[in-house]
């Protein structure tokens, strides 16, 4: 086998581990009680924490970006929209301001 052959069966049997890995991971997660509480919470927790380090580092641009994100998320309820509010909000911040 030539060297690029070894390098897409690598690649495919590390694809695989990691598939597989994951699926043995995810059955093994709690279903119910406080690790579930816990798991369950986590994703909105690193967001909180990933956003303030950006806004303890930003200026008023990320400021202003925030301030809209919260109202949209507040009157949408949906995080798609908070995100493209957000993120819409920087872009023509940073392009046209």
């Amino acid at each position: 086998m030539n060297e690029h052959a070894v390098v897409i069966a690598g690649l495919a049997l590390g694809t695989f581990a990691i598939r597989l890995g994951g699926y043995l991971l995810g059955s093994a997660i709690p279903t119910s009680g406080p690790w579930a509480r816990g798991l369950s919470a986590l994703p909105g927790c690193l967001i909180a924490a990933l956003l303030s380090v950006l806004l303890i580092r930003g200026g008023p641009i990320e400021w202003v970006a925030a301030a809209i994100s919260l109202g949209a998320a507040l009157a949408t309820r949906s995080l798609p929209l908070t995100m493209v509010a957000g993120v819409g909000t920087v872009w023509l911040l940073r392009s046209f301001g």
